[in-house]
């Protein structure tokens, strides 16, 4: 059965992409990479960075501390994209993002060197680093979006961008955890002005539509079956921001590991989420979304499960591999289903909800799970996470079953470009 495409509304303006030149794509990746990269730095010692800047090293505090920059994504990635669209530039936002992202850095290092201030204005400056930093970030995928050469190959290179800055970010954190609780910090500045070397000459290209709220909000009203992708790019995200946090004091409390492993456990789960996303992305192409999505996530919500039961770090590890094969299966394959549904002349908007309603997902996992961490015990907060799992596929398959296409070639296809 085919998917009934349901218009999001008409496209404003529909540039001629041109082929990328100089590099340009592999610069705009490697921003990508660098914001994910210093996002991750600060999870695994997360507890000794907020003592150091003068809270509790307790679930709540670490959680407050990463929630507030995932608020500020939530925020302002929107707004970053409606300035940009209005200016018809993109560079000088990025500019902007990345610079001032690496001087919060720098302020939150500053406060402790000087003394002055205490935890509630770590938190403050957090949430300022947050609103910067998503300019760049969410801005350099837009730019990757305007260049020709190639959709898939383009936003594959962004998937690619995400899972190995994620991917590498934690255990690189850890390692500097050693230097001392600032060192990420510093880093983070550091790699965010290499950010800016790396754009300044880029050249803007003619803007496309960006996903407002507003205009998000309208695409669901019209194409209502968005919300399938988006209730389980949700629950996968959710799923990464629990591991972000409450695995992190999971695996220092329960097996007693310094930053450094616990860094390396939870790059278990981020490799092979990154790594593998394109080949099951592919498969997805050949056998259909649903079997992807929905074995996918039933065994993720079983093997986050497994994580939290596992009695050695041994067997955590390997159940965070396995967590992050299961959820390479389903995170492409439900990208691809929101490219599936949406017309073509709607795709950027609807893409947009997409990645909106996963950092929303993220934001959940750390808010959600460490309430629940911090109140109850770290066996509960676990089941919580792979139940939702299970509930989305059990609430969403009777839709999916009639919404997903058969096998295309959709995913990458080069009838995205």
């Amino acid at each position: 059965m085919r998917t009934r495409h349901v218009p999001c509304g008409p496209a404003k303006y529909s540039p001629v992409l041109r082929p990328p030149v100089n590099g340009e794509r592999a610069r705009l990746t490697a921003v990508v990479f660098v914001v994910l990269f210093t996002q991750l730095l600060v999870y695994p010692g997360v507890d000794q960075l907020v003592a150091v800047l003068g809270g509790e090293p307790t679930i709540d505090a670490g959680t407050a501390f990463l929630g507030v920059q995932l608020l500020a994504f939530v925020c302002f990635a929107a707004v970053w994209g409606a300035l940009s669209d209005r200016a018809g530039r993109r560079t000088p936002f990025i500019v902007a993002g990345a610079l001032g992202g690496a001087v919060t850095y720098l302020a939150l290092v500053g406060i402790v060197v000087a003394g002055v201030g205490d935890f509630r204005l770590a938190l403050v400056l957090r949430f300022v680093e947050g609103a910067f930093t998503i300019g760049a970030f969410s801005l350099a995928i837009t730019m990757l979006m305007d260049l020709g050469g190639g959709h898939g190959r383009n936003m594959g290179a962004a998937g690619v961008a995400v899972g190995a800055g994620a991917a590498l970010g934690a255990p690189v954190g850890g390692a500097l955890y050693a230097l001392g609780p600032l060192a990420p910090l510093v880093a983070s500045a550091g790699l965010l002005v290499v950010v800016v070397a790396l754009v300044t000459t880029l050249e803007d290209r003619a803007p496309t539509d960006r996903a407002g709220v507003r205009e998000v909000v309208v695409g669901i009203r019209r194409t209502p079956e968005l919300l399938v992708p988006y209730a389980f790019g949700f629950a996968d995200r959710f799923a990464a921001g629990f591991f972000g946090l409450v695995g992190t004091f999971y695996f220092r409390q329960s097996f007693g590991l310094d930053p450094a492993a616990t860094g390396l456990v939870l790059a278990c789960f981020f490799a092979p989420f990154a790594l593998l996303q394109y080949p099951l992305g592919t498969l997805s192409d050949r056998i259909g979304r649903v079997v992807p999505i929905v074995a996918g996530s039933v065994g993720f919500g079983a093997a986050i499960l497994a994580v939290g039961l596992a009695p050695t770090v041994e067997l955590a590890a390997a159940g965070m591999v396995l967590v992050g094969v299961l959820g390479a299966l389903v995170a492409p394959a439900t990208m691809a289903l929101v490219t599936d549904i949406a017309g073509v002349g709607e795709r950027g908007v609807a893409m947009g909800g997409f990645n909106i309603f996963g950092s929303l997902g993220f934001l959940g996992g750390i808010l959600v799970g460490g309430w629940i961490a911090a109140r109850y015990d770290f066996l509960a907060a676990f089941a919580v996470a792979g139940a939702l799992e299970v509930i989305v596929v059990l609430v969403a398959l009777p839709v999916l079953l009639r919404i997903a296409p058969d096998p295309t070639a959709t995913f990458g296809s080069p009838r995205e470009s």
